[in-house]
Parts: structure tokens; C-alpha cells; sequence
């Protein structure tokens, strides 16, 4: 193959970590790629979110530019498309527990008017659901300093996505690990999942980035960003949407929308046999 994929990298060490994966899994196809990084201004290099990043696309000065799916909103900008999704890594989320912060007869063996920290409406929601005395503190989106604040002791424990925690390589063995299921604890549309993004009309690297995706993964993480899209937000955190199917081919569908920002939170569960409307009646029984 001719063509060396420009690879467009936001700001941040996640956003090195998605191009960095990417030019790895390139390279495993046997696909040159470079990493262009972002424009730097007065000597320092300028942070770039989704939307530098795509306008660095729409311009041609980049291929493709890689998000995190679940940070990705349901609609894409005119004129761009999400041209492959990778391998999904654990959807689940993770609440690590500092050692001085465990009570071994309380959930989750956290103690009493523990402090948490999470970055999203969602997880906040869902924690309190389980835990109504819990203090949550609001953390940003960018994750990557949280394992260190809670390693300082900053707050008691960290709501995050085993996904995140995993691409960081945060050593978790200081801490006590919950890991809940999906199905309990609705992790957001798409999450684990990365999506690789391309001008719609670049018929030579949407080609290219055929080799790298999971039709598997995007058959099912395309029902939960359906649920998001049609509940009109912008944003992975207004609810969370979990789909798995079975070996007969059943899709199987857990939802959760908090009522508020601390709750309560609305949950639905759905099984059919197609794809088919599954997110409508999903909505359906959300706005019930």
C-alpha cells in the first residue's frame, strides 16, 4: 500500500495513547502511518480536542483521527464519518478503593461518607443509587491524573472505566478493586471501544481502515449510540447503554438514565431477536 496514513493526535497523553495504538495496529496490517501531532503556539503544544482535530481533517492536514467511542457524540460533523471501530477492551466499570478508606461491613467494603471521585452525571448517579451517603466529587474528563490524586490520598475512591484504567497501565494492586458488571452498572454507549474517523468522501483510507475494524463490535455499540442519539444528547453521560448478543443471535439491551444529577436512576432491560427498533423501544421505556 502506497499511502502513509497521517494519524491526527489531540492533546494529552490519551490522546498520544489512540495514535500511538493506531500506528501499531497499521503497522500489524502492514500500513505505513505517521503521527502528526498538534500545532504548538509560543513554544508549548496547543491542546486539541475533537472538534481541532476534526477541523484538522475537514482541512486534509491529517487521515484520520482516532476518539474514544464513547466520548464520540452520536452525530458526526457534515462531511466526516466514523470509518471503522476497533476490538472492544472491558466495557465495565472499575471503583479502585484506597486501603485507609475500606470498612469491611460496608458496600463495596468503602466506608461511610466516603469521598468519590467521577467524571461523569452517569457514574455519579449510579454510585449514589447504591450508595446514597457517599460525597461524589466531580472530576474532569481527562482522566489520566486521577490514579495519582488517589494514590495521594485526594479523595478516597475513583469511579472509572476498567478501559481507561487498563490503556493507562495504572498499577491498581495499592488498591481494592470492584469490578461490576456491565449489565448492573451501565457503562456509557460504545464504551471500550475506539472509533477511527475519516473525511466521508476519502475513499482510500476508509479502505484502508477496513483491515482494522470489528463489525462485531460496531453492530452492537451502534444500537447503544442509536439510544443515544434519538435521547438528543450530544454527550455519552446523559445515559448509559450496554448491548451484548447471544450465540442464537438475540441482542440482549441494559440502559440506565438518571432522573436528575444525583439520582434516581430509570433502568430498562430488552432482548429480541433482531437489531431492528431496539433502540426506540429502549427509549420508549426511558421517557416512560
Amino acid at each position: 500500500m502506497s499511502k502513509t496514513i497521517r494519524i491526527g493526535a489531540g492533546g494529552g497523553p490519551l490522546a498520544v495513547w489512540r495514535a500511538r495504538y493506531t500506528q501499531e495496529q497499521l503497522r500489524a496490517a502492514g500500513q505505513e502511518s505517521e503521527i502528526i501531532l498538534p500545532a504548538e503556539e509560543g513554544g508549548h503544544s496547543r491542546p486539541s480536542g475533537n472538534e481541532s482535530v476534526e477541523e484538522a481533517l475537514l482541512r486534509g492536514d491529517i487521515d484520520v483521527a482516532v476518539h474514544f467511542l464513547e466520548m464520540l457524540p452520536a452525530r458526526q460533523p457534515e462531511g466526516l464519518a466514523i470509518t471503522a471501530v476497533s476490538r472492544r477492551e472491558n466495557p465495565a466499570e472499575w471503583l479502585l478503593v484506597r486501603r485507609e478508606s475500606m470498612d469491611q461491613g460496608q458496600l463495596f467494603q468503602l466506608k461511610e461518607k466516603a469521598v468519590v471521585a467521577a467524571s461523569t452525571a452517569l457514574r455519579r448517579a449510579q454510585i449514589l443509587g447504591f450508595r446514597p451517603g457517599l460525597s461524589v466529587w466531580p472530576a474532569g474528563a481527562d482522566e489520566a491524573p486521577l490514579p495519582e490524586l488517589l494514590r495521594a490520598g485526594d479523595f478516597d475512591a475513583l469511579l472509572s472505566s476498567a478501559a481507561m484504567l487498563l490503556r493507562q497501565g495504572v498499577d491498581i494492586s495499592p488498591f481494592h478493586l470492584v469490578a461490576f458488571s456491565p449489565k448492573e452498572f451501565v457503562p456509557a454507549p460504545g464504551q471500550g471501544a475506539l472509533a477511527w474517523q475519516a473525511n466521508a468522501d476519502d475513499k482510500a483510507t476508509r479502505r484502508i481502515f477496513r483491515l482494522l475494524h470489528h463489525p462485531e463490535v460496531s453492530a452492537l455499540t451502534n444500537v447503544e449510540r442509536s439510544v443515544m442519539r434519538l435521547l438528543g444528547g450530544s454527550s455519552a453521560a446523559a445515559a448509559g447503554v450496554y448491548c451484548e448478543r447471544d450465540a442464537a443471535g438475540y441482542y440482549h439491551i441494559w440502559a440506565a438514565m438518571p432522573e436528575g444529577p444525583e439520582g434516581p436512576v430509570r433502568h430498562v432491560r430488552l432482548s429480541q431477536s433482531t437489531s431492528h427498533l431496539l433502540a426506540e423501544r429502549v427509549v420508549e421505556a426511558l421517557l416512560q
